[in-house]
């Protein structure tokens, strides 16, 4: 059965894209921590990051890295935080989390909430400083 994040990639469910390849796909978290929480993902459908041949694993923290730069452009903050958590989902995904502080990284603080309009002029920013 295809992960949720699959079923993102596919456009079956719907997404705040922020960045798209022909191997990996970055979307806003519909549940951040951060304003600007992304999640980054490799299309093909792998559990554990670790699983990832070592060509597709340095293009997929290459592309990550893009979309940290996009992100770091759009919104004001120290610098962009990066988790691998990968218990949630069984597909391998990058957390990039705009900081401004430590605690900012801590998985367990409130869940922002934003409309469906401020994701999507949200997205559509960070994809505009995509390169």
């Amino acid at each position: 059965m295809a992960s949720i994040f699959t079923k993102i990639i596919n456009g079956e469910i719907s997404s705040y894209k922020v960045a798209e390849s022909d191997k990996f796909y970055a979307f806003l978290d519909i549940f951040p921590i951060k304003r600007g929480h992304t999640l980054v993902v490799p299309k093909q459908e792998v559990d554990y990051i670790f699983d990832l041949d070592d060509d597709t694993y340095v293009e997929y923290f290459a592309f990550a890295k893009r979309v940290a730069a996009a992100i770091e452009k759009t919104i004001s903050c120290q610098r962009i935080g990066l988790a691998v958590i990968g218990l949630e989902v069984p597909h391998a995904h990058i957390h990039l989390i705009p900081l401004d502080h430590f605690k900012d990284m801590n998985f367990a603080n409130p869940k922002l909430k934003f409309s469906d309009e401020e994701f999507k002029e949200l997205a559509a920013a960070i994809a505009s400083n995509f390169e």
